[in-house]
């Protein structure tokens, strides 16, 4: 390999192409869901893509900062309260799109415990979807 062919080998997928990955696990985790809860239903796969697309953001945009607010109480708890942020994403989730609703309290507990476990897993499989924060270091370019 020449040395131009190992640098873009290592360099970190585009913000689209992740922000693409990023939608289709957040599909796949959903009907992961619906597929094992009879309380979550799924209108079409529209509203699936949709429900992704829609969690997607809300974990983006608002889970940081519910996050950073309830730091305290999530101290006092052990991360118990952190749970309820992800509950609430799902919650937010299913109000927003109308093709995508989860029944009951348990459900939404039962469906954020799939939601987390799935999230693990992808963690241990490497791709470009962990391409952030500290992993995404390794791949900057040594300044000369």
């Amino acid at each position: 390999m020449s040395p131009n062919q190992t640098e873009s080998a290592r360099r970190p997928p585009g913000l689209l192409v992740r922000l693409g990955i990023s939608w289709l696990t957040n599909a796949i985790v959903l009907a992961v869901v619906a597929g094992a809860l009879s309380g979550v239903h799924v209108a079409n796969v529209w509203d699936l893509l949709e429900a992704a697309a829609i969690f997607g953001v809300l974990n983006t945009l608002l889970k940081p900062i519910l996050r950073l607010v309830t730091l305290p109480l999530a101290v006092l708890t052990l991360g118990i309260a952190w749970f309820f942020v992800s509950l609430l994403m799902l919650v937010l989730t299913n109000a927003i799109v109308s093709g995508f609703h989860i029944n009951g309290f348990w459900t939404f507990v039962e469906a954020t415990l799939i939601v987390w476990a799935v999230n693990m897993l992808l963690d241990f499989i490497p791709g470009p979807w962990q391409i952030t924060g500290a992993r995404r270091r390794r791949y900057r370019r040594p300044v000369s």
